[in-house]
């Protein structure tokens, strides 16, 4: 993926808690769900050649 950069926003307390929990069952941390969540958000809306 290449270089790693701090990144930090606001997140609804729900949705980290629930992220929280995701992370312990899917025995991975929160950056790399984030990560996995920003890929999948960027292949849902990439462009098609031409647009």
């Amino acid at each position: 993926m290449g270089n790693k950069k701090v990144f930090s926003t606001r997140v609804d307390e729900d949705c980290i808690k629930n992220l929280k929990h995701l992370a312990v069952d899917t025995s991975k941390s929160l950056g790399v769900l984030l990560e996995e969540a920003i890929q999948d958000l960027l292949k849902k809306y990439k462009r098609k050649p031409n647009q």
